[in-house]
C-alpha cells in the first residue's frame, strides 16, 4: 500500500515537473523563434497553434466518435465569415471578439448538427461523400453570395477585418514596452495559445466523461451501443456539434489574423491536411493529434526553404519548382509513414495494442 502511494506521488511530481517545464518553454517560444529566425517563422508557429485548435475539433469527430468528415473545412470557412461580416467595414459592423468569436462557434455548431442530421445512417465510404459535398457547398456558397445581394463579396473575398482588440490594446498595432517594439505576431501567439489549451482541456474532459466514452462504444460497434441503450442519434449530432464549434473558433481567429478571407482559403486540400494531421499523429489521442498539427505545418515550411538553395547548391540550377518538389517529398514521407507506422507518430496505448495484435495475426 506504501509504494503504491510513493508512486502514484512519483508520478504525479513527473506531471507536475513536465507541466512547469512545458509552460516555461511554451511562454518563451515566441521570443527565441522570432529572435533567431524572424518573425515570419513565428506567425508560422501562429498557425500551427489554429491547425492545433482544428485538428481537436475534427479529432472529436473521427477520432473519438468514428465519423470519417472530409467537409470539415466548412465549419471553420463558418466561423472565420461570421467574424468577418459582423467586424470589417463590409455591412459597416464592428462588433468585439468576444462577441464574434462565440457567436462564430455557435453558427458553425448548428451548421454541424445541419450536416450530422441527414447523415444519420450513414457511415464509412459514403458519409466521407456526403461530408466532402457539404464542405465543397459550403465553399462555393461562399463563392456565389455576392449577388442580387452581396453578403459575401464573393471571390474578391473580404478584407480590412478588424484585429482582435482587448481594452485599449490592438493585436493589429505593435506593443511598444519599455522601449521594445513587439510585432502583432507576438500578441496573438498568446492569444491563440490561451485560446488553444482551453480547446485541449474541453477535449481531454470529454474524452474521459460518459459523453466521450459513449463515443468510443458507438465507433467500436454501434448497434452493441445502441442495444445497450445508447442515443446513437444525438450521441452523432454532439461529436459534429462539438467538433464543429472548434472549427468555428479557430475560424474566427484565422480572418482576425489574418485581416482578409475569401473563399479560396477553404477548399478541400485543407479538410484532407487536417484529416491527416490526425492520422498521422495518432487518431483519438489528443497528445499524438497535437504533435500531428504542429509537424504538417511546420514540416512544408522547413522544406521550402530547404529545397530551393539545396537544389542551386548541388546542380546549380532549379531542376524542379521548390513549391512542386516540397509538397512530392511532403507526400512520400507521409506514404512512407503510413507504411512503417499506421498507428501514428503518437498512438495511444489502446490503439498501438491493437496495431500490435493485428501484425501478430
Amino acid at each position: 500500500m506504501t509504494m503504491a502511494l510513493e508512486m502514484n506521488k512519483l508520478d504525479t511530481n513527473k506531471k507536475v515537473g513536465l507541466f512547469l517545464v512545458s509552460a516555461i518553454v511554451l511562454a518563451v517560444l515566441p521570443f527565441v523563434v522570432g529572435g533567431l529566425l524572424g518573425n515570419s517563422w513565428l506567425r508560422i508557429i501562429d498557425f500551427a497553434l489554429l491547425y492545433v485548435m482544428l485538428a481537436l475539433g475534427l479529432n472529436i469527430v473521427v477520432g473519438f466518435a468514428g465519423l470519417l468528415d472530409l467537409g470539415f473545412i466548412a465549419f471553420y470557412a463558418v466561423g472565420a465569415y461570421t467574424f468577418a461580416l459582423l467586424g470589417s467595414p463590409h455591412f459597416d459592423i464592428h462588433l468585439p471578439f468576444y462577441i464574434t468569436i462565440p457567436l462564430g462557434a455557435l453558427v458553425a455548431a448548428f451548421f454541424g448538427i445541419l450536416l450530422g442530421t441527414p447523415v444519420l445512417r450513414l457511415k464509412g465510404d459514403y458519409l466521407a461523400i456526403v461530408t466532402l459535398g457539404f464542405g465543397e457547398i459550403v465553399r462555393i456558397f461562399m463563392n456565389n453570395l455576392n449577388a442580387p445581394i452581396n453578403i459575401t463579396n464573393g471571390p474578391q473575398g473580404i478584407n480590412l477585418i478588424d484585429p482582435v482588440k482587448i481594452g485599449g490594446l490592438s493585436f493589429g498595432k505593435p506593443l511598444e514596452i519599455a522601449g521594445h517594439s513587439f510585432n502583432s505576431v507576438y500578441l496573438y501567439y498568446y492569444f491563440f495559445l490561451a485560446l488553444t489549451v482551453l480547446v485541449v482541456i474541453m477535449a481531454w474532459r470529454l474524452q474521459h466523461s460518459r459523453i466521450g466514452r459513449a463515443w468510443v462504444a458507438m465507433r467500436e460497434d454501434s448497434i452493441a451501443a445502441a442495444a445497450m441503450g445508447l442515443n446513437i442519434r444525438n450521441i452523432k449530432l454532439l461529436a459534429f456539434s462539438l467538433g464543429a464549434l472548434s472549427g468555428g473558433v479557430a475560424g474566427g481567429l484565422f480572418a482576425s489574423f489574418q485581416g482578409f478571407i475569401s473563399p479560396e482559403s477553404f477548399g478541400l486540400l485543407e479538410s484532407v491536411m487536417i484529416l491527416a494531421m490526425i492520422v498521422l499523429g495518432g487518431m483519438g489521442h489528443i497528445p499524438g493529434v497535437i504533435l500531428g498539427a504542429v509537424v504538417l505545418t511546420v514540416a512544408p515550411e522547413v522544406l521550402r526553404d530547404v529545397i530551393g538553395p539545396l537544389q542551386m547548391h548541388t546542380f546549380g540550377r532549379m531542376l524542379i519548382d521548390p513549391e512542386n518538389a516540397r509538397m512530392l517529398i511532403f507526400g512520400l514521407a507521409l506514404v512512407i509513414m503510413m507504411l512503417l507506422r499506421p498507428e501514428g507518430m503518437w498512438p495511444s496505448k489502446r490503439r498501438k495494442a491493437e496495431f500490435d495484435d493485428a501484425k501478430k495475426g
